[in-house]
């Protein structure tokens, strides 16, 4: 029992756990104005099929 309330006592690793929260936040919403299809959508699929092309 002791093991268990050691465990949950730890924050050691709580920053990394919210980095990667954060990271995921973000790659959520780019998935979303991506795929709404905008000025900034087009402009990046341009800019990855030029970069296919030269490939």
């Amino acid at each position: 029992m002791k093991t268990i309330k050691n465990f949950l006592k730890d924050e050691s690793g709580m920053e990394t756990l919210e980095y990667a929260v954060i990271a995921g936040l973000i790659a959520v919403a780019a998935a979303v104005i991506y795929a709404k299809g905008g000025t900034w959508a087009t402009t990046i699929q341009a800019r990855l099929e030029n970069a296919a092309a030269q490939s």
